[in-house]
Order: structure tokens, then C-alpha cells, then sequence
């Protein structure tokens, strides 16, 4: 098994380094896990580092990095869904102070109504 190999920068050099130490009745050790790290790299647009084990630690920094943003995405999709929520609360309570006003309104018009035609009652009594 050939352990250490530098100068890869895409698959198909590690596909040429592969058949070479076929060639010789070895194999390139993690080359499947290498092939998908290329693969990963590949499709994120980075290129290698040509070695597996920089393309390993460049590949984990990459996911890392997406996980810190996946985080931050969240909290800031928590922290809009509180936000909706006390704008919610806050339209409800300046639309209960509304309603209290109409109320009172209302309360303080029917009682004057109220009170005109008790006094036109008695006077017509």
C-alpha cells in the first residue's frame, strides 16, 4: 500500500497514481475515501491540495464552515420568528387599547342617551 502521495489535484491523477501502484501490486491507501473527497472538493469548486491529507482537512474545514452558516442561519430564522411573534402581540394589545377606547365610547354615549331619556320620562310624567 502506498501511503504517502503529493502532487494529486484531481481524480484523474489519482485514478493515473492508482493504476501505477496496481502496476506495481499496490494500492493507494484511503483511495476510495480520497476519490469522494475530490468529488466533494470538485463540486464545492475548490481545488486540491495535493494530498490526501490536505484535501481531508480542506474538505472538513468546507463542512464546518457550512455548519457554522446552517447554525446561523437558525438562530437568525429564530430570532425573525420571535421578532413576528411580539410585533404580533404588541398589533393585539394596541388593538385591545382600541377596543377599550370604542368601549368606553360607546358605554359613555349610551349613558348619556340613557340618562336624556330618563330625564325627558320624568318630565313628560
Amino acid at each position: 500500500m502506498v501511503e504517502r502521495i503529493e502532487g494529486i489535484t484531481d481524480k484523474d491523477d489519482l485514478k493515473k497514481a492508482q493504476a501505477a501502484a496496481q502496476a506495481q501490486g499496490t494500492s493507494i491507501t484511503n483511495y476510495n475515501e480520497w476519490n469522494d473527497i475530490l468529488n466533494s472538493l470538485d463540486e464545492a469548486g475548490v481545488q486540491s491540495t495535493g494530498s490526501y491529507a490536505g484535501d481531508k482537512a480542506k474538505l472538513q474545514e468546507i463542512e464546518q464552515a457550512i455548519r457554522d452558516y446552517m447554525e446561523e442561519v437558525q438562530v437568525e430564522d429564530k430570532s425573525r420568528q420571535e421578532q413576528g411573534k411580539e410585533e404580533q402581540s404588541q398589533g393585539l394589545a394596541k388593538n385591545d387599547k382600541e377596543q377599550v377606547v370604542k368601549a368606553n365610547m360607546a358605554n359613555a354615549t349610551s349613558s348619556v342617551i340613557l340618562a336624556d331619556y330618563m330625564k325627558y320620562y320624568h318630565l313628560l310624567s
